[in-house]
This record gives structure tokens, C-alpha cells and sequence, in this order.
């Protein structure tokens, strides 16, 4: 059942939405006419908006005895609470208990006014640990010589429980009219302002009230942009004799125009060098290229604003501009995704505005790597002009092929390496290619292919690592010193010196990683087994002094219990090794390629030659040969040219 008190608390609470509630009353030819106004006056949506229709309007007949709309519009109370909870959400979040707890004290105020010719009196209480309003003061500011009566019981209840934010009657006065305040109202020329200058009242005169105001205004025609707040701060804490800001009309606002908005710095000059922990500047790593994958995101079209209409004071429309659209700037390798405003990346690469267009190259040419570029770390191709200085390096996706030399440095290419003139690798340069690595030279440089290794002039002192073959094709066709692999074929003019010098070893017939694993696993798993003899001594030494002591000193019971934990992690690795050893192995026995090293020239004593791990070291010079296995033997027959390799497109070894 429904309580008595029940019904109350919800009238109550209807009746406090109701005076929320802002409303205007508009006069409009249509009612969606009168809806956009009122849309434009409480600064909201027409959908949050719901009216009354106080006259109906008429179309007439030909024009004739047309009769606008007039409708009193306010907003929807539950958009309205909505709004209210929203941004008293936004203001104090989860922090709201905090901020009310941080205003400051305030003692209590009072207000006495002279309206008509009744006095009402408005108590603010105090906030905090501020003073209540003193009794004394109160009443002795209403008893003017004009006061009639003062309703004392009230005055007093009002002091201790305040009047709400209300002026309240609690007597009479002498009232003379001649003696009342007055006000002027004051339009500015472009009606977007209006301000009231007050004389106070004499003597028995009355205040300027709220109702005084509003009445000046609605007669000077003033519809629009009455601040109510100001009003009532004015009737509190009257100004007199200067202008005073009581309405504002609402002003146009123009639609800001579209823009894009950038996923990659379009300045490069912004661009900036790594900086070290101790912030020294990486002159290596100055981060010029702006890298970035397919399908990746660059730019976003932010698009045009409508404008916002205003008004005046006394209703005139103020039309605002519609911001301006754009095209988006697409150039090369580009395109939109399905929003139709995102730019997005069609292949990988470097991204740029290129004449004012966004831009991916896949390619990137560079004069030289040096100092001037740092260290290049390109998605996509790289093309390099001229050197790769020493120190510094080149990651790419694609190929990389550069027109002078490489010093000592490291390149790594997801393609083709192509070096037109040569590398000097100085012990320390590396370079991998994902494919074919194509030079006029190699000196002391480690390099490692997933195809094969093709030169013109030599190989010297470098250790090269091909999944197919190593060729040398040119007229000198030299290969000195140093450790060469290839799993088909290795062929050269001449291998090794005339004087031995440095050891020159080739390997061909396996898989060269598979070798180099099985090598690594093999040492690893030798000096397991020397560790797990010297642990299996000491478990026994201890062992037999706690059989013959029954029990030992901490320290060497805990070392025991190391010891065998330690013995049983060898066995599960050793275990591991040796199953992954079996395993390559049996890949290495099972390798179809044959594998032969081919000399069309001469072939050096000292030089060694291993095909299918079977070792045929030169001990004496031969001409025109081709090493190759044959029942678990090297032999050697007559030199065989090498298989015929096409080069990559736009470079020859010739």
C-alpha cells in the first residue's frame, strides 16, 4: 500500500524537477521552426526538447490571415537529470566525497530588500565552521525610521533555518513610489548585449527587484539570453549608477573545417637521434626513415563541422558558416579503408608526404650510410649510392644493393645482397641475406646465405656460409684462405696460395647449419661429460664419508644434495643432446645433394677439402678437377663448369 508520506516525497520530488526546468516561449511559422529556436536558446538538442502549445498557428488561405505558432518549450526532465548526473560524474568521479569536503568555511549572510511596500529578508547559513548570521544586526537593519511592522517570530526562525535561497515577507514599510530605484536598459548596436544601469532608492523607496528587471527587458523586446543568475546576483548586491551585464545573445559559431590528422611526423627537420642513457646523442641511430608495415594506419580525415546558429537579444538568427572539407591526399601505395577516412598502408616501406601527398616508397635510395644517415633500418629495398662506411649498418626487408664498397659493417637483408664493388669486412663485418648475396670481392667478412654466394675477383680470409652454392665466375676466380660451406657446390679458378699461407678449408655436401649445430652440440655434450665424471667422483667421496661418519656437516650434506640435482639435470640434458644429435645426423646421412668443389684452375697443396664429412686434403697442386664422394671417398675428376645462375634484375657478375 501506498503511504501518505510516500505520495508526498514523489510530489515533492516532481515539483523540484518542474522548477528545474528552463523554458522560453517562441513564436515560429512551423513547429519545427519554433523547436530549432528553442534548440538554440537552452543550448540543447531539439530530440531532448518537449513543448506546449499556447496558440495554434494558421497557414490562411493564399497568405492571407497567416498566424504564426507560439509554443512554450522546455527540455525533457529526464534529459535534463541525465545531463546533470553526467557532469557531476565528469567533475567529481569517484573523488566526489573529497571535493565537497575541501570547500571552504563560510560564515552566514542575510539580505534585506524593499520591494512594494514589503520587506523581505534572505538568509544564507553558514558553511562549515562559519558564524551564523547575528540577530542583532538583522533586526537592527530593518528598523529604519519607515519601517511599519516586522513580523519578529519569523525573522528569528528564518536567521536559524535560512529561507532557501528566497526573499520571504516579515513586515511593512512606508512606501513612496517617487523615491523607488530605477533602471535603464542599454542595448549594444549588434543587440548581442544588454546591461542595465540602477539608481539606488531613497529613503522609503523600493529596491530594484528580479520581476523590475525582467519586465524592462521583456519591454524592450529582449527574448533571448537573460541571464537569471546575474539578476539575482544584482538584486543581492545591487551596483548603482554602473552598467551591468544582464543578457547575452547567443553567437554564431562557425564549423570547424576538416583536417587530417597525421600517424608519422610530416617535418622531418622534428625528427631526432636516439639519445644514450647518459644523454649523449646515438649519432649512429639518428632515425630518419619512418617505417611502416601493409595494412598498417597513417592518416585519419577528421571531418568538417556544421556550424552552430545564434541569436540576438531580440530574437534575429545569426547564420554560422559550415566548416570546409577536404580531399584526402593519397599518393602512391595508398589507399582508404572501409570507413572511407582512414589512409592506410599498401605495402611496407618508408612514409612521407610527397607534394603534399602521403606516400609510402618501398624503395629507399641513400647517397652513402655514414654519419649523415646513421644506421638504415628500412622496410622494404635499400639502394645505396655509394659506401657503407665502416661502424655502420643496414637492415632491410628487401634487397639492399649498393654501388661502392662495404667496410666493416653489418648488413642483413630479407632479399638480394648485391655490392657492386666489394667488401673489405676488416674480421668484423657480417653480412645475411635471406637469398643471394652478389660481389665483385670478399675480404675478412663472415656472411651467411640462404641461396648462394656469387663473386667475380676472390673470396679472401672470410667465412662464408651458403644453403645452395658459392661461385666465382670471374678471371681471377680466387679463393684464399678462410672457411667456406656450401651444401650443392663450391667453384672457383684457383684455391689456395702457392705458398700455403693462410689455411684454406671448404666444406660441401650438408647442410651447413646442421654441421655447425651438430659441431656446437657434440662440444657441449663432450664437457657434460667431463663435469658429470668430476660430479660423480664427488657424490662418491661424500657418500662414503657419511657411511663411514652415519652422518655429515651441513654444509656437505647441502652440497650432496646440489650435487646429485645437478647430476640428474646433466643426464636430462645430455639425454636431449643426444637425441637431437641422432637427429642430425641421420638429416646429414640422408642429404641428397652430392656436393662437389670444382677448380677450373689450379687447386694449392695445404688446401682441405671436406665432401660429406669425408676430408681429401691437398698435398700436392691440381689442375682442371672436381672433387666429389663416392663410396664413403673423395675422388677427383675432370673439372665440371659449374651450374649456370641468372643474377638479379638490373645487375651482372660480368
Amino acid at each position: 500500500m501506498v503511504s501518505l508520506e510516500q505520495i508526498r516525497s514523489d510530489m515533492q520530488e516532481l515539483l523540484d524537477r518542474d522548477n528545474q526546468l528552463h523554458n522560453v516561449e517562441v513564436n515560429a511559422e512551423s513547429i519545427d521552426e519554433a523547436l530549432a529556436d528553442a534548440a538554440v536558446q537552452l543550448d540543447t538538442k531539439a530530440a531532448d526538447l518537449q513543448y506546449e502549445v499556447v496558440e495554434k498557428g494558421s497557414n490562411g488561405f493564399l497568405g492571407l490571415g497567416k498566424k504564426p505558432w507560439t509554443l512554450r518549450i522546455y527540455q525533457n526532465p529526464n534529459t535534463m537529470q541525465a545531463a546533470k548526473k553526467s557532469a557531476k560524474d565528469d567533475l567529481f568521479g569517484s573523488e566526489g566525497e573529497s571535493a565537497v569536503e575541501k570547500i571552504s568555511d563560510r560564515d552566514g549572510l542575510f539580505f534585506i530588500r524593499h520591494f512594494g511596500d514589503e520587506i523581505l529578508l534572505k538568509v544564507l547559513l553558514p558553511v562549515g565552521k562559519g558564524a551564523h548570521v547575528d540577530s542583532k544586526e538583522v533586526f537592527q537593519r530593518l528598523r529604519r525610521p519607515d519601517t511599519l511592522s516586522i513580523e519578529e517570530s519569523l525573522v528569528n526562525k528564518y536567521i536559524k533555518n535560512g529561507t532557501d535561497g528566497k526573499y520571504e515577507v516579515v513586515g511593512e514599510y512606508k512606501h513612496i513610489a517617487a523615491a523607488d530605484a530605477m533602471i535603464v536598459i542599454n542595448i549594444s548596436s549588434d543587440e548581442m548585449k544588454a546591461t542595465i544601469t540602477a539608481t539606488g532608492p531613497a529613503m522609503s523607496g523600493a529596491d530594484v527587484s528580479v520581476q523590475m528587471i525582467e519586465r524592462a527587458l521583456g519591454a524592450q523586446g529582449i527574448t533571448v539570453g537573460i541571464d537569471k543568475d546575474k539578476i539575482a546576483e544584482f538584486v543581492d548586491n545591487p551596483v548603482y549608477d554602473v552598467p551591468y551585464e544582464v543578457a547575452a545573445g547567443i553567437p554564431a559559431v562557425d564549423g570547424r573545417d576538416a583536417y587530417i590528422a597525421y600517424d608519422f611526423e610530416t617535418d622531418t627537420r622534428k625528427l631526432r637521434a636516439t639519445e644514450t642513457a647518459t644523454g649523449q646523442i646515438d649519432f649512429k641511430e639518428l632515425n630518419l626513415i619512418q617505417n611502416v608495415i601493409k595494412g598498417g594506419r597513417l592518416a585519419q580525415k577528421i571531418p568538417a563541422e556544421r556550424g552552430k546558429a545564434g541569436k540576438t537579444l531580440l530574437g534575429r538568427y545569426l547564420e554560422a558558416k559550415n566548416g570546409k572539407d577536404i580531399p584526402i591526399p593519397l599518393g602512391q601505395n595508398v589507399s582508404l579503408a572501409s570507413d572511407g577516412m582512414t589512409v592506410i598502408a599498401d605495402t611496407d616501406g618508408q612514409v612521407m608526404l610527397f607534394a603534399g601527398k602521403i606516400t609510402v616508397e618501398p624503395v629507399l635510395q641513400v647517397h652513402g650510410v655514414n654519419i649523415k644517415t646513421g644506421n638504415v633500418k628500412f622496410l622494404g629495398s635499400v639502394i645505396v649510392r655509394g659506401n657503407v662506411e665502416d661502424g655502420f649498418n643496414v637492415d632491410a626487408s628487401g634487397n639492399v644493393e649498393v654501388s661502392g664498397t662495404v667496410g666493416k659493417c653489418k648488413i642483413n637483408a630479407g632479399g638480394n645482397i648485391i655490392v657492386q664493388q666489394g667488401i673489405f669486412g676488416k674480421d668484423e663485418g657480417v653480412l645475411t641475406s635471406k637469398k643471394s648475396l652478389w660481389a665483385k670481392f670478399i675480404q675478412a667478412a663472415k656472411v651467411e646465405v640462404e641461396d648462394s654466394v656469387i663473386v667475380t675477383d676472390s673470396i679472401m680470409s672470410s667465412e662464408v656460409v651458403a644453403m645452395k652454392s658459392i661461385l666465382l665466375t670471374g678471371k681471377k676466380a680466387q679463393i684464399t684462405g678462410g672457411h667456406l660451406f656450401a651444401t650443392e657446390e663450391i667453384a672457383a679458378k684457383n684455391i689456395g696460395s702457392p705458398g700455403g699461407g693462410a689455411e684454406t678449408i671448404l666444406e660441401v655436401g650438408f647442410d651447413p647449419r646442421a654441421k655447425q649445430r651438430l659441431d656446437e652440440l657434440q662440444e657441449k655434450q663432450g664437457a657434460l661429460v667431463k663435469e658429470l665424471e668430476n660430479i660423480e667422483l664427488d657424490i662418491s667421496t661424500l657418500e662414503n664419508q657419511k657411511k663411514i661418519r652415519r652422518t655429515l656437516p651441513k654444509d656437505k650434506e647441502d652440497n650432496l644434495v646440489k650435487l646429485r640435482e645437478r647430476r640428474d639435470q646433466i643426464d636430462g640434458e645430455s639425454t636431449q643432446m643426444t637425441e637431437e644429435i641422432q637427429s642430425l645426423q641421420e638429416h646429414l646421412r640422408e642429404l641428397k645433394a652430392v656436393g662437389k668443389v670444382k677448380a677450373s684452375g689450379t687447386v694449392y697443396s695445404g688446401v682441405k677439402i671436406y665432401v660429406r664429412d669425408v676430408l681429401d686434403e691437398v698435398r700436392n697442386e691440381v689442375s682442371a678437377v672436381t672433387f666429389y664422394y663416392d663410396n664413403s671417398f673423395v675422388k677427383r675428376g675432370k673439372y665440371e663448369p659449374p651450374a649456370q645462375l641468372k643474377g638479379p634484375d638490373g645487375y651482372t657478375t660480368n
